[in-house]
């Protein structure tokens, strides 16, 4: 019963980001589940994708579009990561706290894929919230002080990232956005879990994009949004951190 509970909060906080998805990058006040085309708002039956989808009422009734199929995708997604949180994490408030940090990497997640956006008003705000929680988080999850030396961290390794970037592939191979998102996975996951988590998101940036290089789906001078590398990753150390970190120190 609690894995459906927590799926049904995932279907529902995967609509919200749906919404935010889409009027955040174009620096709209959110409304309502709208169509992404005209605006037109949908009742509140067909609020969520999926439930357009299942109904079979898959077209904006004002201009005609199509629903797209990242809205379904993100519900969906949302949903089962939820449900798996409980299988994880036992402490009440860790799993709602980590519902709500996975949420905001997903939203990350899907901007950064269309828009090629790292928003501030999502990572710095981010930040300061994770900081502040972990004081009320067990001591095995994260603390304030690793909370604060994982942004540190995060940011600073980052940035050297950053600048050598810069410095071999020129301007756009990465962006700020990405050194303040590395900023706010430091928080979410503390100083324990964040080197982890940096070099699975490069380990995954490496083998999807050599993998795009040998189909030919991208050549040498492609860029590739990164952020979504460093949110999956953050992702994945929320859910197995702990248990990867036990793992190497044993």
């Amino acid at each position: 019963m609690i894995y459906f509970l927590f799926a049904l909060v995932g279907l529902l906080a995967g609509g919200v980001i749906n919404v935010l998805a889409d009027d955040l990058p174009r620096r709209v006040r959110p409304q309502r589940p709208h169509c992404g085309q005209c605006g037109y708002v949908y009742a509140p039956s067909g609020w969520l994708a999926i439930g357009r989808w299942l109904w079979g009422d898959r077209v904006c009734p004002e201009c005609g579009a199509r629903m797209r199929w990242r809205a379904v995708g993100v519900e969906l997604t949302t949903a089962v990561l939820f449900a798996i949180l409980p299988l994880i994490i036992t402490h009440p408030l860790t799993q709602a706290v980590y519902a709500l940090y996975m949420a905001v990497l997903i939203l990350i997640i899907v901007i950064d894929l269309e828009h090629r956006l790292i928003l501030d008003m999502i990572t710095l705000p981010g930040t300061l919230f994770a900081i502040a929680i972990s004081y009320l988080l067990p001591p095995q999850e994260n603390t304030m002080r690793l909370a604060l030396a994982g942004a540190i961290a995060g940011f600073l390794i980052f940035y050297l990232i950053y600048w050598i970037a810069q410095f071999f592939y020129g301007a756009g191979a990465l962006g700020l956005g990405d050194v303040k998102l590395a900023l706010l996975m430091g928080a979410m996951l503390g100083f324990h879990r964040i080197f982890f988590a940096l070099m699975l998101a490069i380990m995954l940036g490496g083998v999807v994009s050599l993998l795009l290089l040998l189909t030919r789906r991208i050549n040498r001078h492609t860029y590739l949004p990164y952020g979504q590398y460093l949110a999956v990753a953050a992702i994945i150390m929320l859910l197995w951190g702990v248990q990867v970190y036990n793992w190497y120190i044993q």
